[in-house]
């Protein structure tokens, strides 16, 4: 893999330093090249290539904002056999905890080009679950095809789960009524905006791991509210930009479903009771 690397990078020197790290979903290296620092994630997942061009895709569409920073994209590389390696800047990032504030203003990004529909140009993945991101000029009609649906039928497939199956009949017919009188303009998204997505240097701070696409803005402070991390600073900075509109705390669990589902379709049955609670809570 480290020769692949050297040959891919041009670089005569490929020294590993720091310890090995990465997510739930890939392992991460640093290495000092000629050119000088980078870090590469490495996922032997056939959809590897997938997961990483959607991220670079997403990295690079925040980028453009010029309102947040994001480590710097270089290429991804596949692997002999399965898999693929996604290489971008080395950032020496530390915990978010000054700058909180600073991503709550950013979190909504001002686009040089107008965009007035929903989706992306590009497949993303949150986790290592395909997203479908086409175009859609109506919010409610991606959110509940391309992300609600989607994630339960990989739950009815994976489970056959008759409890999740009846509450979700139910629930798909009451979405439409929490966004009355509810102006959603296209908002580029993080879209997995947790804690761990998250950190700051001394120049401010950073995101990285996005699943980027338009949508509605509050979706991205859903996630942001489930695990903590954020402070209360990040949502007031967040507010002061964007007032809570009606219905904001309904739509909020809404949004938090999603990533409970997510959660339930990657790390298994432990997230089954919160799904749903949450879906008997938005039922009420």
């Amino acid at each position: 893999m480290e020769k692949l690397l050297k040959t891919e990078l041009k670089t005569s020197i490929l020294k590993a330093f720091g310890s090995s790290g990465g997510g739930y979903i890939s392992r991460g290296q640093s290495y000092k090249t000629d050119s000088g620092r980078v870090f590469v994630k490495i996922n032997h997942k056939p959809q590897a290539r997938t997961m990483f061009e959607g991220e670079m895709a997403s990295l690079e569409a925040i980028q453009k904002t010029n309102t947040l920073r994001v480590p710097q994209t270089i290429k991804v590389i596949d692997l002999p056999g399965e898999g693929a390696m996604f290489v971008m800047e080395y950032l020496k990032m530390k915990n978010l905890n000054k700058h909180s504030a600073k991503v709550g203003k950013g979190a909504e990004h001002s686009e040089s080009q107008y965009v007035d529909t929903f989706g992306f140009h590009t497949v993303t993945c949150c986790g290592f679950i395909q997203q479908v991101n086409e175009w859609q000029s109506d919010w409610l009609t991606f959110f509940i095809r391309h992300r609600l649906q989607a994630q339960m039928d990989l739950i009815e497939k994976a489970y056959g789960d008759r409890e999740a199956r009846e509450l979700w009949s139910q629930l798909k017919l009451k979405i439409p009524e929490m966004f009355c009188d509810v102006e959603i303009v296209p908002a580029l998204l993080h879209g997995d905006l947790w804690a761990g997505n998250v950190a700051e240097d001394d120049f401010g701070p950073i995101v990285f791991d996005p699943a980027s696409f338009y949508g509605h803005s509050e979706f991205d402070l859903a996630i942001a509210g489930m695990f903590g991390g954020f402070s209360s600073s990040f949502f007031s900075a967040y507010h002061s930009k964007i007032p809570k509109a009606p219905g904001f705390e309904k739509r909020n669990n809404l949004y938090q479903l999603f990533n409970y589902i997510n959660h339930w379709n990657h790390f298994g049955t432990e997230y089954r009771g919160s799904t749903l609670n949450v879906m008997r809570k938005l039922l009420k």
